[in-house]
């Protein structure tokens, strides 16, 4: 008996470490893991909304990279749910309430989305509402990991994140091919159902948030919240007038607005080269799988690269291999001997590593740009601006894709979308000197004194925009 307890208790203890880094399995953490895997769940549907409204709402390529514009609109607001939830709580609490609506809402979404939604209006209606849901428990979700993260050693703090980021990532990839293979058994409508039921889980675990009430004195603790608004915008003010930082955030609003052809390729893929659901599920696992690969090779070979060099030769590289789609659009590669499948298959590996590369130096410059004490709440302010950017960067395509007549049919002149867009990523080069220099990366914001961190900016971890409500595409670089 004394060895089985011995035994069980060594199980426990490698489980802690080997699968929870050391972090005790916690109802509370397990609840907060919980809700990072449905974000990442959620890609369930991906492929669901982009048939739906392709073939059930008939739009064209345009209408439907204007719509995916339009969605993005809560994540661009982000910071703003962090100060909603932290300045009027619901029956005394903050995070908890928040997070059990922001399921309720995504819930709905889904159900609308297979139930009533009939007009390209209410669709985008339907899918706004998803987004909002996905944001809102975004910002929950990452605040509770901030406070607990502050208790920790800094060691405890980024596993901590590294788990919670493992859990999103491990749901995307188990949804990545089976949102192609449920397509090829079910209906759209029927998908939405299914997915309909994740957000509700986020309602569910909200009640393990281990959460004390805010403090009854109304008026003592509306006055606190106040000042530490007023502290921190004061703060903002600062840092978003100094050069070192807003030349930067406006190199990266350039790069991320250039005009994306993403919607007009998946029409080509589905329409013209007749990909079928369960090899588009495929592709997501291949380029869910090169993302983590691209990640991993930033981080080991380049993290030390000056900005300058890397968004300079990522910029050109990026945009050279995204030619490699006229290739495919005027159908080149059938000469070469190169099915589309294979082509396509490999051309979004390629792509997607690439594509990754290049977009993890946005997440380092934002983070060194952000001065002592405004710390989180500067960094989703960036990230709401390249959220921004990619708005435009849908608007643009979708004004591109009017002007050269392409639509659901119509891909006569997509290789003319394809070099504009692609060439277009080269827009930003001339303001590389922008960028902190190799010698001052590490010196910004250095004349900010340093403040406390008020408690409204825990809602403000960097967290890039999930792809859950965007039409399925061959690449990230795609986009350029």
């Amino acid at each position: 008996m004394l060895v089985s307890s011995s035994g069980l208790s060594n199980v426990k203890e490698s489980i802690k470490e080997k699968i929870f880094f050391g972090n005790e399995p916690t109802a509370e953490l397990i609840a907060i893991l919980t809700v990072y895997f449905v974000q990442g769940i959620l890609g369930l549907a991906r492929l669901a909304v982009s048939f739906f409204l392709k073939d059930e709402l008939g739009l064209t390529p345009a209408q439907v990279s204007a719509l995916m514009g339009i969605v993005a609109l809560p994540w661009i607001i982000k910071p703003l749910f962090g100060f909603i939830s932290d300045g009027f709580p619901i029956f005394g609490y903050r995070r908890r309430p928040y997070l059990v609506l922001s399921g309720i809402i995504g819930a709905a979404s889904w159900v609308s989305l297979a139930t009533i939604v009939h007009t390209p209006v209410l669709a985008t209606a339907a899918i706004a509402l998803g987004s909002l849901s996905v944001a809102v428990s975004d910002v929950i979700v990452d605040s509770l990991v901030v406070e607990r993260a502050r208790v920790e050693s800094q060691a405890e703090a980024g596993s901590l994140q590294s788990l919670c980021w493992g859990a999103s990532a491990f749901g995307g990839l188990i949804t990545a091919y089976f949102s192609g293979v449920l397509l090829e058994h079910f209906s759209n409508r029927t998908v939405f159902w299914i997915t309909a039921s994740f957000p509700l889980i986020v309602s569910a675990v909200a009640w393990f948030i281990a959460e004390s009430p805010v403090s009854k004195d109304g008026s003592e603790n509306d006055h606190t919240n106040l000042r530490s608004i007023q502290h921190q915008l004061g703060q903002l003010r600062q840092a978003i007038t100094q050069k070192s930082i807003w030349l930067p955030t406006a190199f990266l609003f350039i790069w991320q607005a250039t005009p994306t052809a993403e919607s007009a390729f998946f029409f080509f893929t589905t329409n013209e080269l007749h990909f079928q659901p369960e090899f588009l599920g495929r592709v997501r696992l291949v380029t869910s799988v090169a993302s983590l690969v691209g990640i991993w090779i930033f981080q080991r070979f380049l993290k030390t690269v000056p900005f300058r060099v890397i968004f300079g030769w990522s910029t050109i590289l990026s945009a050279a291999l995204g030619m490699t789609m006229l290739l495919l659009v005027t159908h080149t590669n059938r000469a070469l001997g190169i099915d589309d499948h294979w082509f396509s298959l490999g051309d979004s590996l390629i792509l997607t590593v690439m594509g990754q590369i290049a977009y993890m130096p946005v997440l380092v410059l934002a983070a060194r740009l952000c001065p002592s004490g405004v710390e989180a709440t500067l960094f989703a302010l960036l990230m709401s601006v390249t959220n921004l950017a990619g708005l435009l960067s849908y608007e643009f395509g979708a004004v591109l894709m009017h002007w050269f007549g392409i639509t659901e049919t119509n891909f006569e002149n997509l290789w003319l979308l394809v070099i504009l867009t692609n060439l277009s990523t080269l827009l930003p080069l001339p303001f590389l000197s922008w960028l902190p220099a190799a010698d001052s990366q590490t010196e910004t914001s250095k004349n900010l004194p340093p403040a406390s961190v008020p408690d409204h900016e825990e809602s403000f971890v960097p967290n890039m925009m999930p792809e859950l409500m965007l039409p399925e595409l061959e690449s990230e670089v795609a986009r350029d």
